[in-house]
């Protein structure tokens, strides 16, 4: 399909985009949305046309320094397209409703900019996507990096708020930094910044540090560690639909940009790959560790982005390592096991933020200390939540078994090697992502137990209720999302393995049988254990069917003969995750404030116990690095002394300096 069509509509979303500043207030959500569903059904059906193998290129739409700007969709571009369509629809479906009371308080314009941004950021992504030019590229990234920072601080009035935009921002701009250092250096060696020049590129030079480059912008993006750092901040302070956008789709774009990067490699696949792994279960152990202990749901939520970047990043390095050792099957597990994690973790992420966002709504707090027994009030929310996480742990019968399972299944094919130094890290990413799995059942057995089970732990302004059906309709979209991949994995695996014979330009061959031996065994152990749940369903029913006319008494819980319990008993997300924290004090940083017991103070009076948990990179490294920074910079702030006599002695000398340089001919 070409882009006859599709082109005048993305144009038409472009400029109306602008007319929401001035419609009214009550309008601007449906206005907003109907620009969304118009960019949707425009560059989706270009998508699903590139997946089947018909790529299609748009006419030049500009020049930039004399050269054409076109919009190409691939395979590889159509797949992250519908991911990115897919997410922005439910988070836009969901904004109805979470943004309604925020609507009756905030002024027009701030509602206003708030839907121009979130439709800008969807438009950029696509591009993102979409464009083949170096500079075209590092404007749609600078255009995503602004307008989702935007969406950050739509909570401007508070400085943590803020603070956390602008961190974000600075962190956007040292990626668009070590990118635009990448496209520089390839234009600086073929003379054109054009995507194919990377093919001249890597095949007439070592591919190692044009790679490291590009892995090192796009992993700020994607959040590898220690890149990470933005990733705690910003997703807490976004609303809940901005953060389940971001860490649905935002932050696969870095994964898009190095599966693109890597589909021009010529050289160093084994080196590059290990390279990756490596990094990657770091990434995945050090994103889940944090999670495991952090007591602000939306910022642990954070922490299980990173770890999921990490996971997509053995697949990524798993690919590479079989190019580097031809290995067909290799290729694809690794490959495609990271593909359909990104696919996987933009459904149940945005679900869980999703949920996390109705919680919040509800009770005005994230701490979920401060929370329990939910389920009783929002028991839909409830479900769902427990739904998304099942799936981040990798538990049957959801979609996020299916990809950990290619991986496992690609992990367990590496190790067929020859070489002792890849069967040992192999080894190690295995015993990695198996421990990654138990931290996240963890994890989210101590979220969900602490929100929605045991009673009531501080008493909230107003009595929680269910979130309103606008709120629900997009996480059952995602719901039935989750399970098609869960259930018709072969559908998936076939559309990712078409695009992986595309993106490979034939250097890897499909297996004869390709991928669906592993579908079919995902699809039987999804089908058994759906049927061991349908046994245990009908046991409780004939159950309840059989004590139905007996009478129920209910009593308190034995509490060990102690006849005044409390909800103060109650475990709390702290005390859940204390155990892990004390294992792992070299990299989970916590910080107590408590005043000890003075010698001799027998009967000592109340006490207050406060503990938080710093980032460990951006507590001994970053932090270290900018007092370092501050204090160098204030030996030159007697330049700003505030006299003006001094300013004009500045001008003065700068100009005779500019004088002198002239007359010598150094300048002309």
């Amino acid at each position: 399909m070409a882009f006859d069509m599709e082109i005048p509509m993305l144009t038409v979303a472009i400029i109306m985009s602008f007319a929401v500043f001035f419609i009214p207030k009550k309008w601007q959500y449906l206005f907003g949305l109907l620009l969304h569903l118009d960019v949707i059904i425009a560059t989706s059906m270009l998508a699903l046309d590139a997946l089947t193998g018909a790529s299609a290129q748009s006419p030049a739409l500009v020049y930039l320094l004399g050269n054409p700007i076109y919009l190409v969709v691939d395979g590889l571009s159509a797949f992250f397209v519908l991911i990115v369509n897919f997410t922005i629809l439910t988070g836009v479906l969901y904004a109805g409703g979470y943004l309604k009371p925020y609507a009756e308080k905030k002024l027009k314009a701030d509602m206003a900019l708030h839907y121009f941004s979130f439709l800008w950021f969807h438009i950029s992504m696509l591009l993102v996507c979409t464009v083949r030019d170096g500079l075209a590229f590092l404007i749609v990234w600078e255009i995503m990096s602004l307008s989702s920072m935007m969406l950050v601080i739509f909570d401007h009035q508070n400085p943590k708020t803020l603070k956390a935009g602008i961190n974000y921002l600075v962190q956007m701009h040292l990626s668009i930094t070590f990118l635009a250092i990448g496209f520089i250096w390839v234009y600086a060696e073929t003379g054109s910044f054009g995507f194919d020049a990377f093919l001249t590129y890597f095949g007439s030079n070592s591919n190692i540090w044009l790679f490291l480059i590009f892995f090192t912008g796009f992993g700020i993006k994607a959040g590898f560690v220690p890149l990470h750092t933005w990733l705690p901040h910003a997703h807490p302070a976004a609303p809940s639909h901005v953060s389940g956008v971001m860490s649905g789709v935002i932050v696969k774009l870095g994964i898009y940009g190095i599966f693109r990067v890597v589909s021009y490699l010529k050289a160093d696949f084994l080196l590059l790959g290990e390279i990756v792994v490596s990094i990657s279960v770091l990434t995945g152990l050090y994103g889940i560790l944090n999670a495991a202990i952090r007591r602000d749901f939306k910022q642990m939520l954070a922490y299980c982005t990173i770890e999921n970047i990490g996971i997509i990043g053995i697949g990524i390095g798993l690919g590479l390592m079989g190019l580097g050792n031809g290995s067909a099957v290799l290729y694809y597990l690794g490959f495609g096991g990271a593909l359909l994690h990104v696919l996987n973790h933009s459904l149940f992420k945005s679900l869980l933020f999703y949920s996390a966002g109705s919680v919040y709504q509800q009770t005005h707090t994230r701490d979920m200390d401060k929370l329990g027994g939910l389920i009783r009030q929002m028991p839909n929310t409830a479900i769902l939540f427990l739904i998304g996480a099942l799936a981040i742990g990798g538990l049957p019968p959801f979609n996020g078994f299916v990809s950990e399972f290619v991986l496992y299944c690609g992990l367990l094919e590496g190790l067929k090697s020859s070489d002792i130094s890849q069967i040992t890290l192999l080894v190690f990413t295995l015993a990695g992502l198996s421990i990654i799995g138990g931290i996240s059942v963890l994890t989210f057995t101590k979220t969900f137990g602490t929100i929605f089970l045991g009673s009531e732990r501080q008493p909230l302004d107003h009595k929680p209720t269910e979130v309103t059906l606008i709120m629900l309709i997009p996480q059952y979209l995602i719901v039935a999302a989750m399970l098609s991949v869960a259930f018709f994995p072969q559908f998936y695996l076939n559309a990712i393995g078409n695009l992986l014979a595309d993106m490979g330009n034939g250097r890897i061959p499909m297996p004869a049988s390709g991928l669906s031996g592993y579908s079919k065994s995902i699809a039987n152990i999804n089908l058994y254990f759906l049927l061991l749940m349908a046994i245990m369903a009908v046991s409780w029913f004939a159950r309840s069917l059989v004590l139905r006319n007996r009478s129920v008494k209910m009593e308190t819980t034995w509490g060990c003969a102690y006849l005044a319990p409390n909800s103060r008993m109650q475990y709390t997300g702290k005390s859940f995750s204390k155990s892990l924290s004390k294992m792992f004090t070299f990299i989970l940083v916590e910080e107590k404030k408590y005043q000890e017991l003075r010698p001799g103070e027998i009967f000592p009076g109340n006490r207050k116990h406060r503990s938080l948990y710093h980032d460990f990179f951006e507590n001994r490294l970053i932090t270290f690095m900018m007092h370092q920074l501050i204090y160098a910079v204030n030996y030159f702030k007697f330049i700003q002394n505030g006299r003006v006599q001094s300013y004009v002695w500045y001008g003065i000398v700068f100009m005779l300096t500019i004088f002198v340089l002239t007359a010598l001919n150094i300048l002309k």
